[in-house]
């Protein structure tokens, strides 16, 4: 991969139109669920970025027949009956890795590797939850973390009862719950602690029971999965809340207006708080059929747990670095384990741009500023944090100078393109 750098000037009023791309949780999600499946599915227009297409060709190692079409993936499931892939390079994909783990223990023996970045990032507590059902894996480095060995049941299964702490990865519930059709009995998965990150489980919940899954929810407390076997079928991915956030905070903070397309105003995604976040410190929404428009005001501090949503923290961490007063963000520690420790990352870089940051345990005080400044960053080869500090250059005087941009192909490849729809040479992209 070519290192690239950002350069960033200051565009006011930024108007226009943009298509949200596809959404990365599902496309995951229907490559896994449609690759164990019956039959054949349609993926209509999945994301096709660096971590979607590691899951993609994960499943393909494990069997499933895969035909990639224009807007879809054609995939013919293997009924849960899989090959054994031996090796499975995850790069920097944290999805790709948990929900493969979870599918690997349907398998002989496999490996599951990454980046360095992959190796810092704990999977312990999901493979103490494989063993409750019988499944065997190690890591190979101390502490708990990757790479992963899965010595599988070849076939399905067994033991139907499971404990899982919920504050951690919900990741590791949804690896848990795609799989359990799979047991020779039902599953019954007992969450011990209150679940974080509640929204990306109704995903993985909604996208089963699409698939022809039995389970129950009892309360986010426990879930029953009986046992069975996906149905393939046709699946329309909608568009990704997490990338038009961007957008969204853009708009609200250039005192623009910008319009989303291809965003359900019914979403089970959790990050369509966003919306509710703009509006209450200061922005219009207005939400129409398959599209959302925001128009800027000036902002107000904000305070806000983001434990259901910690993928929105470098987003909000932007709106509150140009919005009036004291902003607080808590509740998010664990997004301290995402691609970088976002936490930190955000409280290093913000500061730059002359604002007062604060970092606390769980989160961020961040004393907002009208006019930042521009800043040399670093991204951290964190693809969230690129495309946020991208916002905040943009509403910033001077110029900002982004290092190791090219991680956005990890969930949006497309972002830079779509961005210059928008502001035109106000970002200028440069090979290192």
């Amino acid at each position: 991969m070519i290192d690239m750098r950002a350069l960033i000037y200051e565009a006011a009023g930024v108007k226009g139109r943009v298509k949200a791309p596809p959404s990365k949780s599902y496309t995951h999600r229907a490559f896994v669920i449609s690759g164990l499946a019956d039959g054949s599915s349609r993926i209509i227009e999945p994301l096709l970025s660096d971590d979607t297409l590691v899951t993609l060709n994960a499943m393909k190692a494990f069997g499933a027949e895969v035909e990639r079409q224009k807007n879809e993936v054609l995939i013919r499931g293997t009924s849960g009956k899989l090959n054994s892939p031996r090796l499975i390079d995850c790069g920097n994909s944290g999805t790709s890795l948990r929900l493969l783990t979870g599918v690997s223990a349907l398998d002989g023996e496999v490996t599951l590797i990454g980046d360095a970045s992959l190796q810092s990032r704990p999977i312990q507590p999901l493979l103490d939850a494989l063993a409750q059902l019988g499944v065997n894996s190690e890591t190979l480095q101390a502490g708990g973390r990757p790479p992963v060995r899965v010595y599988g049941k070849g076939g399905r299964i067994n033991n139907g009862r499971v404990r899982i702490r919920g504050d951690m990865s919900s990741q590791f519930i949804s690896s848990l719950l795609i799989i359990s059709p799979y047991a020779e009995e039902d599953v019954i998965i007992e969450i011990t602690t209150p679940l974080k990150s509640q929204p990306y489980i109704d995903i993985t919940l909604g996208m089963m029971k699409s698939y022809g899954a039995g389970v129950e929810n009892i309360n986010y407390r426990k879930f029953i999965v009986s046992s069975s076997r996906y149905k393939g079928r046709e699946f329309k991915i909608e568009g990704d809340y997490s990338s038009a956030s961007y957008f969204i905070a853009l708009a609200a903070m250039s005192r623009g207006r910008v319009e989303v397309e291809n965003l359900h105003s019914d979403s089970l995604q959790g990050d369509r708080r966003i919306l509710s976040i703009v509006e209450e410190m200061g922005a219009e929404v207005e939400i129409g059929k398959n599209m959302i428009a925001v128009e800027g005001r000036k902002l107000s501090a904000i305070e806000v747990d983001l434990g259901d949503t910690p993928d929105l923290l470098p987003t909000v961490a932007v709106l509150a670095a140009v919005a009036r007063g004291k902003s607080i963000i808590r509740n998010v520690e664990h997004a301290r384990y995402k691609e970088s420790d976002r936490i930190h990352a955000c409280a290093s870089e913000i500061v730059r741009f002359g604002c007062r940051v604060v970092e606390r345990r769980d989160g961020l005080e961040i004393e907002g500023k009208e006019k930042p400044r521009g800043a040399r960053v670093k991204s951290y080869n964190d693809h969230r944090m690129v495309m946020a500090l991208s916002i905040l250059g943009l509403v910033s005087s001077g110029e900002t100078v982004i290092e190791d941009v090219e991680s956005v192909a990890i969930s949006y490849p497309e972002f830079f393109d779509d961005l210059k729809e928008l502001v035109g040479d106000r970002i200028r992209l440069s090979e290192v």
